[in-house]
């Protein structure tokens, strides 16, 4: 006849047969889970399955409620744009930064502005200069086509 550790919440009844655990569990109103099936004897606990499952459940809700999801926030600038503006744009991205999100930092080139790459590089390091003690450069300026791009990541 076959065997099984039954275990009550932190109790351990010792090893029964299974008719033996159905029967103690049917008496508590519980039921016999098999816990490790594994060993040997398996082991087999009388607990309320229902309030079990939904124990765990509501665990991974949490879990997944307090899991931040990461986004990448785009700040968009020009060449020509000004100092204060870069400023204004720099403690916005501050903010973005504080709450875990990646930067995209795009110029945008407009008409013959396309031959002035080094300024829009230049444009970008300066940004940079306002965000250093809070960021990292996951990606160096790099021209595609009519817009520059830089990627930042907040620092540990």
């Amino acid at each position: 006849m076959p065997t099984v550790l039954l275990v009550d919440g932190e109790e351990n009844l010792g090893e029964v047969s299974v008719e033996q655990a159905i029967k103690r569990a049917q008496e508590k109103g519980s039921d016999l889970v098999e816990v490790s099936p594994l060993n040997n004897p398996p082991v087999c606990k009388i607990m309320d399955y229902g309030t079990y499952v939904y124990g765990q459940r509501k665990k991974e809700k949490k879990q997944k409620r307090l899991q931040k999801q990461t986004e990448t926030k785009t700040i968009r600038l020009s060449i020509r744009t000004g100092s204060h503006d870069l400023e204004v744009k720099a403690k916005q991205a501050r903010k973005f930064l504080e709450d875990r999100n990646t930067i995209k930092v795009v110029i945008i080139f407009k008409g013959r502005e396309i031959a002035h790459g080094d300024l829009a590089e230049q444009k970008l390091r300066e940004f940079y200069k306002y965000l250093e003690d809070v960021a990292n450069i996951e990606q160096q300026p790099k021209q595609q086509g009519y817009q520059m791009t830089m990627m930042l990541n907040p620092s540990k």
